[in-house]
């Protein structure tokens, strides 16, 4: 219970703050006569997807993602460094490069796209962009390719969920346009330009810079676009959802596309293939979601 009301306390914590970046960019950019930043339905679909993403996330770490990351622990190297500025350092660039690999997955999946669709369903990009997310992420597993490494190394459960929320909060303050070009750091750092690109949905935009704080993954696997080299950015998915505004269709509408075409074409592959494969192999009939 004690963990519960932990996760519970880090909802509503990280919530003001989030909310008070947001209330701030949306000040800027009013004073800067800017408009159409902010849409009131959408940006209550945001936050209504994202509570209900970290209030299940949050309780599923309490009640078995630890508890499986320590059973995991006990099989693997044990490692458990001293606590010092190399290991913290070490277990921040672990954890960024499995979120990589996630995050990949995530794309190349259909059952993980499932999850991260909602995410890349907006048009719009500004803070609460980073909101709009999906319950069902905890119960998908994707959270497997994030958490186990770290376990089978032996880094400290604790140590890894202040690291991956961390990693979390530094890539909410990537989802703006008023923020631009930030020198050297583009270099090594996942900055709100990379992340522009990665929410576009042109052909060159897609599947690109998967990175959470480091962009050095895309560089060092190809995965890299430049908003120069990106072209005119198209925020979403190219088929959008019928009802953007409603936050638990936004969370379940894939699914219930994905197990159509399952049903539809009995062909189990579905679930493991891209997300475009049953369209692809099996015509424009398909539920699959284009991108």
């Amino acid at each position: 219970m004690q963990d519960v009301l932990h996760a519970l306390f880090f909802v509503v914590a990280f919530g003001a703050l989030f909310l008070g970046v947001m209330l701030a960019e949306y000040g800027y950019t009013r004073h800067q006569g800017k408009t159409g930043v902010y849409h009131l339905r959408e940006t209550v679909a945001n936050l209504t997807t994202g509570f209900s993403y970290k209030v299940v996330d949050g309780i599923a770490i309490a009640l078995f993602i630890q508890a499986f990351y320590l059973w995991v622990y006990d099989y693997g190297l044990q490692w458990n460094p001293e606590l010092s500025v190399l290991s913290v350092l070490a277990l921040i660039v672990f954890i960024d490069f499995c979120f990589y690999i996630n995050h990949v997955l995530m794309h190349k999946v259909r059952w993980f796209w499932n999850v991260h669709v909602t995410h890349h369903s907006s048009e719009h990009m500004n803070f609460s962009t980073a909101l709009r997310q999906n319950f069902t992420f905890a119960l998908s597993g994707s959270w497997l390719f994030w958490w186990i490494p770290a376990a089978l190394l032996g880094f400290d459960k604790n140590w890894v969920l202040l690291a991956i929320e961390g990693n979390l909060v530094y890539q909410f303050f990537l989802h703006t346009e008023q923020v631009r070009k930030l020198g050297w750091l583009e270099k090594v750092m996942n900055t709100p330009s990379h992340h522009r690109v990665h929410h576009g949905s042109n052909p060159k935009q897609i599947d690109t810079n998967f990175g959470g704080i480091f962009i050095i993954w895309d560089k060092l696997f190809g995965t890299f676009r430049s908003e120069e080299d990106a072209g005119e950015i198209k925020y979403g998915v190219t088929r959008m959802p019928a009802k953007p505004y409603n936050p638990f269709y936004l969370q379940v509408h894939d699914w219930v596309d994905m197990f159509k075409d399952v049903w539809r074409y009995k062909d189990l592959r579905i679930l493991y293939k891209h997300p475009d494969w049953a369209q692809q192999h099996y015509g424009t009939q398909a539920d699959t979601d284009n991108r």
